[in-house]
């Protein structure tokens, strides 16, 4: 059955490939009426492609493979990777889906590639491939691996597109290595575009009205970054894009991909970095998508215990084969160089380099040397960085890794896995649990809040609070906190108090820099509604001032990785919960000092040992009262005065307010 709408159109078969006599390459004989489309030559492979395609390391496949418009009225070249197929075609909406009107034909150099021009595809219609497979089993038509745009889901059909874009980003581009460097300010706003605002009818915003919102909110808030969930296509909206179909196209949900290189452009424009979600780890069974996909296990592991993911059921890449590497290689590189982005966030890094992740005994196969890693996607990982980091090295991989794999944000070349950063999950989790506990308790859990600075600078580590802390049942993290609503939204201010100040790049999901009440859900948007509340929207002037406290001094930021950024003034008074410490800069600068009170009884007279004498100016206090706090402070500044304390020379007597943190800055007065 034809879609409705679909007319059959002519169409023209593609240059063949014959052996001419006495020589000793391949040429193409073209037929009379293809003379004129010849020329164009952009994006046909060479010997030099195929090479590093089987090697593993072409990094610009998207370049080659998929659908590419030829000149106006002379249609699309299309080429598909399907070794295992007795014969491939497009059908679309050109020739009335007949598998028979546009066939592709096979390279002769055995790449198991399939090419061909088809001189009536148009931008805009849909297409996919037909395929045959070699064992004479039925083989759902494809949506095309190397898509560009898709059809807007539940419908699953690629679209013939291209990328022309008129760019206004340039010196964000020149300038962005800065903004992404280790010692830069990063705090990173994590979004879900479809449910971070929708308009007045409950449907989501366009990827264009998106940009028109989210910039002036970003920038009040003071983030540097925006790290968007997958927007990558998927067809079951409720995976929030992480299961992933279509590697190369913006999801068409929200608009066409010039609409998506607006919004990347807009933020740029606007001072603004943009982070995507990439998922390499796993992709979805849906008939339409790479999983069996020539007829056979070509994207995945043919045996379960390989390529089937039992937590999350999907299928498994298999990173051992060179041509499936050099797919995920060009799909992060695409999204880099194509759309601008600024960094990639790599999805379950630790289910890839576990072969026994999430399985029992019994259910895995070990390594060649009988371990549990997964050496193949260790090289694929090293492979990916190295990529990244030789073509955009004014870019950033984070590594969403939640064991203790050794050396994951260190580089290639020393044994690591060469992810510039790596989220800190062991930081969250001990964070988050002493957080949840009443006061009463918290004395027993002291090392909870202690214990992420015995590693803090074993990694290049960012600190989240991300999308997964506030889904399944878990609660919002306004909810998470003990205590009645005052002492709620008080322990979140310390606690975004405690992470400003801790080593290491930030990530807060959105709707907890205002303290939604709800736990998240992709069905809606966030609790606007709630900002406006005092409490609401004193929390979230307190991470707007945190933000900006955080790219202003560098001390917050220019050490983030090197414990010369780091001293403990106290961490061992359990007894009152309160925990002080220093940041520091780089040399001729000024350190501050934070001081977290974890109970919601007021310390008076409190002695904290620093490094020098003078005025130190309060520049932060959570418990102020424009934060919805009560008011508890140090009257603006505290003289040092010559009594050692903690290991110091000098010390400051402090009012340490209730569920609350204090920053105050070294020679504040000249």
């Amino acid at each position: 059955m034809l879609p409705s709408g679909c007319i059959a159109g002519a169409h023209e078969a593609p240059a063949s490939k014959v052996r001419l006599p006495h020589t000793a390459s391949w040429q193409p004989v073209v037929r009379p009426h293809q003379a004129a489309q010849r020329t164009d030559r952009r994006h046909v492979l060479t010997d030099d492609d195929i090479y590093l395609f089987r090697e593993g390391t072409h990094a610009r496949l998207h370049e080659h493979l998929g659908c590419h418009p030829r000149a106006e009225g002379e249609g699309a070249r299309f080429a598909v990777w399907a070794p295992n197929a007795r014969s491939v075609s497009v059908v679309g909406d050109w020739n009335g889906w007949d598998g028979s009107a546009d066939p592709l034909q096979p390279r002769w150099d055995g790449s198991g590639i399939w090419e061909g021009v088809v001189g009536a595809a148009r931008t805009g219609q849909a297409y996919k491939y037909r395929i045959a497979s070699a064992s004479g089993a039925p083989v759902p038509d494809k949506a095309d691996p190397f898509a560009l745009f898709a059809e807007e889901p539940p419908r699953t059909a690629s679209r013939v597109w291209s990328l022309d874009y008129a760019w206004g980003d340039a010196d964000w581009m020149a300038g962005r290595h800065a903004r992404n460097a280790l010692d830069a300010p990063i705090s990173i706003y994590e979004v879900h575009a479809g449910s971070w605002r929708r308009r007045a009818d409950g449907s989501h915003l366009s990827w264009r009205e998106l940009a028109e919102a989210l910039v002036p909110y970003v920038q009040e808030m003071g983030f540097t970054h925006v790290e968007l969930l997958p927007v990558t296509e998927h067809p079951f909206y409720g995976s929030w894009g992480y299961q992933t179909t279509g590697y190369f196209a913006p999801t068409a949900r929200y608009g066409t991909p010039q609409d998506f290189m607006y919004l990347v452009d807009h933020l740029h424009r606007h001072g603004i970095g943009v982070i995507l979600d990439w998922v390499p780890s796993h992709f979805p069974t849906d008939a339409h998508g790479l999983a069996q996909f020539d007829g056979t296990h070509l994207y995945e592991h043919a045996d379960p215990r390989q390529g089937f993911h039992p937590e999350w059921n999907s299928s498994i890449f298999n990173y051992g084969r060179h041509e499936v590497s050099a797919f995920l290689l060009s799909s992060a590189l695409f999204w880099l160089e194509r759309y601008h982005v600024d960094g990639l966030r790599v999805d379950a890094v630790a289910s890839m380099l576990y072969l026994d992740y999430a399985r029992n005994d019994g259910e895995w196969i070990p390594n060649r040397f009988g371990g549990r890693e997964n050496l193949d996607a260790v090289a694929f990982l090293r492979r990916l960085n190295e990529a990244v980091y030789r073509d955009h090295p004014d870019t950033v991989t984070i590594a969403e890794e939640s064991t203790a794999w050794p050396m994951v944000s260190r580089p290639t070349d020393v044994g690591g896995l060469g992810f510039g950063m790596k989220w800190n999950m062991g930081w969250m989790h001990d964070t988050l649990a002493y957080a949840r506990e009443d006061p009463i308790h918290r004395s027993f859990h002291q090392d909870k809040l202690t214990f992420s600075l015995w590693y803090a600078f074993n990694e290049n580590f960012v600190l989240p609070l991300s999308h997964d802390e506030v889904v399944h049942g878990k609660g919002s993290l306004v909810g998470k906190m003990p205590g009645d609503d005052w002492q709620k939204f008080a322990n979140l201010r310390a606690l975004f108090g405690y992470m400003w100040t801790h080593p290491g790049k930030k990530l807060l999901f959105m709707g907890g820099e205002f303290g939604q009440r709800r736990e998240w859900t992709h069905d809606g948007e966030l609790e606007w509604w709630v900002a406006a509340h005092p409490e609401h929207g004193g929390l979230r002037r307190w991470v707007s001032d945190l933000n900006r406290a955080y790219r202003s001094e560098p001390a917050l930021h220019e050490l983030d990785f090197a414990a010369e950024g780091f001293h403990w003034i106290d961490c061992s008074d359990a007894q009152h919960s309160v925990i002080g410490f220093l940041r520091r800069p780089r040399a001729g600068r000024p350190a501050l000092l934070v001081a977290c009170n974890f109970t919601p009884v007021p310390r008076t007279n409190y002695t904290l040992g620093v490094p020098s004498s003078g005025r130190w100016q309060e520049i932060l206090n959570s418990d102020a009262a424009i934060y919805g706090g009560a008011g508890w402070g140090n009257l603006g500044s505290v003289d040092a005065m010559p009594l050692p304390s903690h290991g110091q020379p000098w010390s400051l007597t402090l009012t340490l307010p209730p569920l609350a943190t204090v920053i105050l800055k070294e020679g504040a007065d000249g």
